[in-house]
């Protein structure tokens, strides 16, 4: 399998909550919460939707998606609609693959007011080994501008 361009992943157990509601609905959304949600986003990865309302407890909103029928959380400030492409069993995972239909960013999260600015997002990143959640850093380098000097 090759991914496109345009298209997302999605990686998870077949007896889970939200594995059931992707293959129902041929649909998902992508979520990306900012640091300062880390609480709320590790609470939602604890907990199985099938048992308790994560979003009272957490007082996140949930809400549908414009362009495909999968929830996403309207605090957080990259969401990512897709529709249900292709899935390819690996191990006990399921890995899904999804064309994009839509982005959404907050309109304060982006620079010159039309790219995604992830020092604006500060997206939340998870380290599975450690257990651990961290920021973005600071930046790198310029992409396909830094890289020149070897030309």
């Amino acid at each position: 399998m090759q991914l496109r361009p345009g298209q997302s992943l999605r990686g998870l157990r077949e007896g889970r909550h939200t594995y059931s509601g992707i293959i129902k609905r041929k649909a998902f959304t992508v979520s990306v919460c900012a640091q300062d949600q880390a609480e709320q986003a590790d609470y939602f990865g604890i907990v199985s939707g099938k048992d308790v309302d994560k979003f009272e407890r957490t007082g996140l909103t949930a809400t549908r998606g414009e362009f495909v029928d999968a929830p996403y959380v309207e605090e957080f400030p990259l969401v990512v609609e897709c529709e249900l492409a292709e899935q390819l069993r690996i191990g006990v995972h399921e890995l899904l693959v999804g064309t994009i239909r839509d982005v959404k960013v907050d309109e304060d999260k982006l620079k010159e007011g039309k790219f995604p600015d992830i020092e604006r997002i500060k997206p939340l990143i998870f380290t599975p080994g450690a257990r651990t959640y961290h920021g973005v850093g600071e930046l790198a380098g310029m992409a396909f501008q830094s890289g020149l000097k070897y030309k």
